[in-house]
């Protein structure tokens, strides 16, 4: 780390607002105390899962803030680096949804990296992410976990639709019909699913809520007409990052789950099943 990152480290590290941070934190942590209490009360048996939830998210968080600190002192080059490990980190919590398909860590890899990245350096290029430290990272972050969070459902509704459906698949692989033929309904209804809670987010924008980018940017003093129509765009980089990552992994998965005789592989979909 050079002098100047640790210094400014050591000086957002210092600032009096940490300390009306924390504050605030309490206040969330008993608000949060009362719904534990609810939880152990009616006996809901996850109560344990939203503490160690909550601590963790606490930590990441505060680290990231701390990482993202020493980040802004440093070359712009560092920004892709971050991106990459983030790609990377997503595919590997994503891939968990679906763990019985041969190959799923790898071509989630490659479908948040195409999804994300794509969406990432487009709009770049457009000017709607400016080429700072700050926006790279913070945008790039958003479009790779919501690429992250579509393909994670996606993965979910695609092994539920296979084990759910195989006697239809096979009867169509029976008849004549080719592994892409058999399987496009269900590819299709994964695609679909998994894009939901954007599409949800998009119709509701300005209507059942105000988006937490726009709201920062008015507060902050921006022309709200300008930060609604860049919140827009925000939300489009967003569908169009997840769903470039879904229809790519589920048509790479796709593939995956027949034998070379073009016959529906069992020992997936019983893994699947398992």
């Amino acid at each position: 780390m050079s002098d100047a990152a640790l210094e400014t480290f050591l000086e957002y590290a210092a600032d009096p607002v940490i300390v009306t941070g924390f504050g605030q934190i309490a206040i969330a942590a008993v608000l949060t105390a009362i719904v534990l209490a609810v939880i152990y009360l009616r006996q809901l048996g996850f109560g344990r899962e939203v503490v160690t939830t909550a601590v963790r998210g606490l930590v990441q968080v505060v680290a990231a803030g701390a990482i993202i600190g020493i980040l802004l002192t440093m070359h712009l080059a560092w920004a892709g680096v971050v991106l990459v490990c983030m790609i990377v980190v997503a595919a590997w919590i994503s891939y968990k949804r679906a763990t019985a398909l041969p190959g799923v860590f790898r071509t989630s890899v490659v479908a948040i990296g195409f999804g994300g990245g794509l969406t990432i350096v487009a709009m770049t290029a457009a000017g709607a992410i400016e080429m700072t430290m700050e926006d790279v990272i913070v945008i790039g972050s958003m479009v790779i976990a919501n690429s992250m969070q579509t393909n994670s459902l996606a993965l979910d509704r695609f092994t539920g639709e296979i084990a759910a459906n195989r006697d239809e698949i096979e009867a169509l692989l029976s008849v004549g019909a080719s592994p892409d033929q058999a399987i496009t309904e269900y590819v299709s209804t994964s695609v679909y699913a998994a894009l939901i809670p954007t599409l949800d987010a998009i119709k509701s924008l300005g209507v059942v809520k105000i988006p937490g980018l726009m709201a920062g940017m008015i507060i902050a003093g921006a022309n709200p007409i300008y930060a609604a129509q860049y919140q827009f765009v925000i939300m489009l980089m967003i569908f169009a990052a997840g769903g470039l990552t879904v229809v790519a992994n589920t048509l790479l998965l796709s593939r995956r789950v027949f034998t070379d005789s073009k016959q529906l592989d069992q020992d997936i979909v019983d893994a699947i099943e398992t």
